[in-house]
């Protein structure tokens, strides 16, 4: 009988150093979509602070309390990464587990937001794209989710079948990054 054993999306492919650049696999913990009902998001989002510290996120930010981060991810939509969403949610949203579905990874070091730049079309200027900020984006040719965490440090979020790529495209734009640094 074959055994199976769960892998993480960019097993083998990471951590990798370049330069001053570092790029590592983050564990976000369970991930949930949380879309809200048709004029449910105050409710939903009073609820989501009672029950885990964090309100459903403006567009393009990102609200955090302890383990529990709410990512914008479209108009009325959040993904609670790092705590398992509270079930009674499910009154004022739709409840999607998607902790299989994602890569995630974390770019850090100078220049970090100079690879960024080469890969997606997003302001990442500071006062633009600020701790805090996030985006839903084309990163080279994928779709991705884009948040600083804070300077010189993003979390990319893309499909977990493209966790190769991810990785291919952000090393080949490091060490084009690295080699103008040097």
């Amino acid at each position: 009988m074959v055994e199976l054993k769960a892998r993480t999306p960019c097993e083998g492919l990471l951590p990798l150093e370049v330069g001053a650049l570092r790029l590592s696999e983050a564990e976000a913990g369970p991930m949930t979509s949380v879309a809200a009902f048709q004029g449910q998001d105050a409710t939903l989002s009073t609820e989501m602070k009672a029950a885990h510290g964090v309100t459903l996120p403006e567009p393009n930010s990102v609200t955090e309390s302890g383990n529990a981060r709410a990512i914008w991810f479209g108009p009325r939509m959040a993904l609670l990464t790092g705590t398992a969403a509270d079930p009674g949610l499910a009154s004022h949203a739709a409840l999607t587990d998607q902790s299989d579905a994602w890569a995630v990874v974390r770019l850090q070091g100078d220049g970090a937001a100079d690879v960024l730049a080469r890969l997606t079309p997003i302001d990442l200027r500071p006062g633009v794209f600020d701790p805090g900020a996030t985006a839903r984006t084309e990163l080279q040719h994928m779709q991705a989710s884009v948040t600083c965490l804070e300077e010189g440090n993003y979390q990319i979020m893309v499909f977990r079948a493209f966790a190769e790529t991810l990785v291919h495209d952000l090393k080949t734009a490091m060490q084009a990054v690295a080699a103008r640094q040097g």
